[in-house]
This record gives C-alpha cells, structure tokens and sequence, in this order.
C-alpha cells in the first residue's frame, strides 16, 4: 500500500532536560515529524466531502482502486451514496465503480439509496441498469428499505404506501 507523507513540524523544548552522558542542558529542538496516512484512508476521506477535483487525481494517478472495501465495510461507491451526493456518485461510476458491489452485508449502493432517501441517486443507479431485486444478508432487497415517508422513492418503486 502506498502512503502520502505530511511533514509536521512543531517546536519542541528540552531546556530542563539534562543529558545523562555529557551533563549539559539540550537546547531547544525543532523535531521533524511525519504523520503517514495510506492513500485509501486519504481517498475515503475526499469521497465523503465530495472533493470531485482530488478524487480525479487520485483515480488519473491509479493510486486507490474503487473495488476496495474499507474499515467501514464499504466502498467508495457506497460512501458517496450515504454522502447523498450524485456528482460524486457519477465521477465514481465514471472512473469505474460497479453499481452492482456490495458491502460486507450485501448491501447494493441502490440499497443505500433507498434506505437513506436520495431518490435521485436511485433514478440514476437505475438508469445504468441496477438490480432491484438484489437482496443483503438479511434478505431485503432495495424497495423494502424505502420509508413511506419519501414519496418520490415509493413512487419510482411502485412500493404501497400507508
């Protein structure tokens, strides 16, 4: 796995130690430190702002691929859909994402969009032909996690409302 570097340098002051060795106090010490965070990490993170322009980058300079699941149990795909953030979604997709993977509990991003209530990503996984009749773990499939509540899901999903 391939990490980004960040310098962080901040003052640090050893005036009251005393060196075992030779006996005189330290002088102040500027340490030079890097914190490392691996692409993936960083990735996750402009995908969860939506940072379209670093999300690019990333995908033109191949450092992070979209099929990778992360700690959340989720791909990039998947964190852009809870994002509620179609632009993000599209780039995704546009780079590669399958709108068919699925997350550690079988979840599809449609069924993330459906659960969460973002009718437009959901017209739009549908346009690229996601499966409506995909079941998670627990058996559901995408329709069965639309709240009432949300007509333009119940609507575009035919589901029967109160």
């Amino acid at each position: 796995m391939k990490y980004l570097k960040y310098t962080i340098s901040k003052p640090v002051s050893y005036s009251k130690c005393v060196a075992k060795d030779c006996g005189r106090a330290a002088t102040s010490l500027k340490p030079d430190r890097s914190v490392h965070f691996p692409n993936d990490i960083i990735f996750q993170d402009y995908v969860r702002t939506g940072e379209l322009e670093r999300i690019g980058r990333f995908m033109r300079a191949k450092k992070v691929t979209l099929d990778t699941i992360y700690h959340s149990g989720m791909a990039a795909i998947h964190e852009a859909v809870l994002t509620g953030n179609l632009a993000c979604v599209k780039l995704l997709v546009e780079y590669g994402a399958d709108i068919h993977q699925r997350d550690e509990e079988g979840w599809t991003p449609l069924h993330m969009a459906c659960s969460d209530g973002f009718p437009e990503i959901a017209k739009y996984l549908l346009s690229l032909g996601a499966d409506v009749n995909a079941e998670n773990e627990d058996g559901d499939k995408p329709a069965d996690l639309i709240d009432h509540d949300c007509k333009e899901l119940v609507e575009l999903f035919g589901v029967g409302g109160d």
